[in-house]
């Protein structure tokens, strides 16, 4: 059986189009064609039969079956059928995003052993990203807390441009902690199986409201919400909190310049927009 977590499998199932029981423009006969011709297996094999038996269905039958080799193999093959059907004009371009598509060959790659190593990004590389229509609405959070989300976010930069390095850090933190809040909120069953998920003297996972900033990141990067960026890069927000404290502050010899509330602001809007995808 696959190691697939449940995010892998969503964005398999929408690079692969499986929503309405189809696997891209397979038919019966072909789809059957490409797992002999290609992966040498019989997709119609009883073993494969999974609820209604659709070609969407079989494929999920596969993966709970087929071990993680075969699995990350099939993977790319279905990727490269993908490219073949976009060359050949009998499937769009803009129907399978660029990194829906690298999503897609970062799980075959993980499967099979062979996930490229990604040079590192330094931080004034990071810091010249930039980030555009930078939206909270995106997030798909209430209303009113999305409101609030937006006022700190014009706060935000006008502590940057004041060069109110510590009040920008405090605001950025407080908004991160509140957006993956309202995000795990919306995905709990998600945020409460990572074994990432912090967990009491009793080993039963905390309430949403008693995880620290730096267990959303590391539960939300587990899931594949947030990019390696953000988790290398947000070492300054993690820690916000002890910080609000004078005491604190100052035993930790936490002195923020404005490069490091550049790096936190950053973080937040990378992290909006992973989020919001």
């Amino acid at each position: 059986m696959a190691n697939l977590a449940t995010i892998d499998k969503q964005i398999l199932e929408k690079l692969f189009q499986m929503d309405s029981g189809y696997v891209l423009n397979f038919s019966d006969r072909t789809f059957g064609e490409f797992f002999r011709d290609d992966l040498r297996i019989d997709i119609y094999d009883q073993k494969y039969n999974y609820a209604s038996g659709s070609k969407a269905n079989r494929l999920r039958g596969f993966w709970q079956v087929a071990d993680e080799d075969l699995v990350g193999k099939s993977i790319e093959k279905l990727i490269d059928h993908i490219d073949t059907q976009i060359l050949l004009g009998r499937s769009k371009r803009e129907d399978f995003p660029e990194e829906l598509v690298g999503r897609g060959r970062g799980i075959a790659a993980r499967l099979l052993g062979t996930a490229p190593t990604v040079p590192a990004m330094t931080e004034d590389e990071f810091i010249a990203r930039e980030f555009r229509n930078l939206s909270i609405d995106k997030l798909g959070l209430d209303p009113a807390i999305s409101g609030v989300l937006k006022q700190r976010i014009d706060e935000i930069k006008s502590c940057l441009g004041a060069k109110a390095s510590l009040a920008t850090i405090f605001l950025c933190g407080s908004t991160l902690e509140g957006i993956l809040l309202g995000i795990a909120c919306t995905r709990a069953k998600d945020f409460n199986q990572s074994a990432l998920s912090p967990k009491d003297k009793t080993l039963k996972v905390k309430q949403f409201h008693d995880w620290t900033l730096n267990e959303f990141i590391n539960v939300a990067r587990d899931l594949g919400l947030l990019g390696e960026d953000v988790k290398k890069f947000s070492h300054a927000l993690r820690d916000f909190r002890n910080y609000i404290h004078p005491y604190e502050q100052m035993s930790s010899k936490f002195d923020p310049d404005e490069h490091t509330a550049r790096i936190c602001w950053q973080v937040l809007q990378a992290a909006i927009t992973q989020l919001s995808k």
